[in-house]
């Protein structure tokens, strides 16, 4: 005689380990940028930057404030280019994320904003970093 097992509850992601706590989730749009940092870092986790070059600087020295390590983030063009490259002279690692990875992992998305989601994803350890070529490998290929 056989069994059928019994269902199991969906997992909860509340209770995963944190792999990345100093971790923020960036939303990069053409006219602003929208970083999430965890809850329990400041009274206003969720910012709004502009795309211009003292706003880029503003949220940088935001991040470093907070003793933020690490940033994930999804690239759709260019626009991430530049606060790829304040993160990284501040000591901060920018994960690029493909956004299909996003959105195939099961939850809360379509309730959450989408850098809010990224943020806890990348805390968690849930998402990977794609292949993006040091700084004097980018210069060549512009050149080329």
């Amino acid at each position: 005689m056989s069994r059928v097992p019994a269902p199991t509850k969906p997992g909860r992601i509340e209770g995963m380990p944190c792999v990345f706590p100093n971790a923020v989730g960036l939303d990069i749009g053409g006219t602003e940028i929208l970083a999430v940092v965890a809850p329990d870092r400041c009274a206003e986790p969720v910012r709004v930057f502009g795309t211009f070059p003292p706003d880029l600087h503003a949220l940088v020295d935001w991040l470093v404030s907070l003793g933020i390590d690490t940033v994930a983030r999804e690239s759709t063009g260019v626009a991430w280019v530049p606060i790829d490259e304040l993160l990284e002279q501040r000591g901060i690692t920018p994960y690029l994320v493909n956004g299909r990875h996003v959105t195939m992992v099961p939850g809360r998305k379509s309730d959450w904003n989408d850098a809010q989601w990224r943020q806890k994803l990348h805390a968690l350890g849930l998402l990977q970093t794609s292949f993006r070529p040091d700084v004097a490998i980018c210069a060549f290929r512009t050149l080329v």
